[in-house]
């Protein structure tokens, strides 16, 4: 199978209904909606502090989100490579930057997300059978494990099983999504609504710190993360110029939209302590509003995480392939099973990783962790949009954004991670710290090329065995690819060997 299909089935997966064009349903429904509306309300609340300006997160996330696509909309097309914002902060700043994205992204970012994802699912599936109690840690923990263990194994078996999944399961989180809204609707048109009204909905009990603030908007990101998956797949849409633009200008004002009723709906039935005090918000609504019907809540929750990790779990894997292809990871995760093209190293890097966080982790501190690493890549990245414009002024651009587009984007982010990491310093430093150490780690495994013989005879042995314990080849590629790989390629200086 060539690479263009293996991608392309890979698409499918990540991104429902979406392989040789965009539609704004498929960036609606099967990328940026996901498990994130299913966890982060509560922890925009707790730190907003009150019911209207918690709303008032939900609505301008929604914009921010709407700014940063913008900016990734010129840089997909401008630099029109596989991989995303490490592709775009590689071409632009070089290895160093582009490496750090990577190394963070593939040891904090995933494994984060899915571990957090993964959590939610226990607690959605365990949530009934505990109902006047927390789940206990160590079966949350054990359900979250299978549940990874599962879906790895899944995608290393078939990639089309794993996008059979993905589709299948997008209806979970639909299902829950229309059932919260209209019965939501229905509470309000009968005339249950008064922690809605401004003069209830915006007394505070404590007025919020700025650090607070911005802790409620990494909540809110997190529920809006996937805006910049698109970039992902760039070079498989069909005029990019014209469907960029479109998707972004229709599908987020209308995530935002079903966003901010989702939580309105949350607030017609739930007070504020009932939602700070759930385990499971969609769980209580359904057991105060949907009477016998209330196990149809978790069902569809559990649907849609489950779908979501899956998801994740093959884009992890296309990431480390770019990573492979500009020599900043080692070969082996680049290559594919040899009869059934599933990327089967770089899908057990990610769920080992993930099993690792979900030991140590609790959810919404996984959550302020994972969001203040996404918002510092993706400022990165804008930066690098800046920086292209005035290091190559005549190149063309297909799209190009005005100017105030990043520059608002910039300010809001440097204030948000400012007052991120001064509210919650250990959390938000062991990212920092982390993605740090992948500096000396480039210096040794990319840019340090003299290595001795005995080095590389290691890589050469460990490339081999990797390949026979997986049978696992790299995937068929033009030629001229090929040769570019091997010359850039530091971990692999010699040939592989034979399968």
């Amino acid at each position: 199978m060539k690479l263009s299909q293996v991608l392309q089935q890979g698409h499918r997966v990540t991104l429902t209904g979406l392989a040789l064009s965009v539609t704004c349903f498929s960036l609606f429904s099967g990328n940026i909606i996901g498990s994130g509306i299913f966890i982060s309300p509560k922890g925009v609340l707790e730190h907003s502090g009150s019911v209207g300006l918690a709303l008032v997160v939900w609505v301008l996330g929604g914009g921010i989100a709407a700014l940063g696509s913008l900016c990734y909309a010129e840089l997909g097309v401008t630099i029109p490579k596989s991989g995303g914002d490490y592709s775009y902060v590689t071409e632009i700043f070089g290895g160093l930057m582009g490496f750090l994205l990577l190394w963070s992204a593939v040891l904090i970012m995933y494994p984060t997300t899915l571990a957090v994802i993964a959590l939610t699912f226990s607690n959605y599936v365990l949530q009934p059978v505990f109902p006047y109690c927390i789940p206990p840690y160590i079966a949350t923990r054990m359900l979250s494990t299978i549940c990874i263990l599962f879906l790895t194994w899944v995608n290393c078996y078939s990639v089309r099983l794993a996008t059979r999944i993905q589709d299948a399961f997008t209806v979970g989180k639909l299902l829950a999504l229309g059932l919260i809204i209209t019965v939501g609707l229905v509470q309000i048109f009968g005339g249950n609504y008064e922690s809605l009204t401004p003069q209830v909905a915006f007394m505070f009990n404590k007025a919020p710190s700025i650090g607070q603030i911005a802790l409620a908007f990494l909540h809110a990101s997190f529920a809006f993360s996937g805006w910049n998956f698109l970039n992902y797949v760039t070079e498989e849409v069909v005029d990019p110029r014209r469907n960029l633009p479109r998707a972004i200008y229709i599908s987020i004002p209308l995530v935002t939209f079903v966003y901010t009723l989702t939580n309105i709906a949350y607030f017609s039935s739930m007070s504020p302590e009932e939602l700070l005090s759930s385990n499971a918000v969609a769980v209580t609504f359904g057991e105060k509003l949907l009477g016998m019907f209330s196990t149809l809540m978790p069902i569809s929750v559990a649907l849609s995480t489950f779908g979501g990790i899956n998801g994740y779990l093959f884009t992890s894997s296309r990431l480390c392939f770019s990573g492979a292809r500009e020599g900043h990871l080692p070969s082996l995760l680049a290559m594919i099973h040899f009869k059934q093209c599933t990327p089967i190293p770089a899908l057990l890097v990610c769920c080992t990783a993930t099993i690792v966080i979900l030991c140590i982790g609790e959810t919404h501190n996984l959550i302020n962790y994972v969001s203040f690493i996404n918002y510092l890549s993706y400022g990165v990245t804008i930066a690098g949009l800046l920086y292209y414009r005035w290091k190559k002024p005549n190149l063309y651009r297909p799209i190009k954004v005005s100017l105030l587009v990043p520059v608002c984007y910039l300010l809001f982010w440097a204030l948000l991670l400012g007052f991120s990491l001064h509210s919650e310093p250990l959390v938000c430093g062991v990212g920092l710290v982390i993605m740090l150490t992948g500096v000396p780690v480039y210096f040794l495994g990319v840019y340090w090329k003299d290595k001795p013989k005995c080095i590389y005879d290691f890589i050469e042995w460990a490339t081999y065995l990797g390949q026979r314990v997986f049978f696992v080849v790299f995937p068929q590629i033009d030629p001229i690819e090929v040769a570019e790989w091997t010359d850039r390629s530091s971990f692999t200086s010699k040939a592989s060997g034979p399968l």
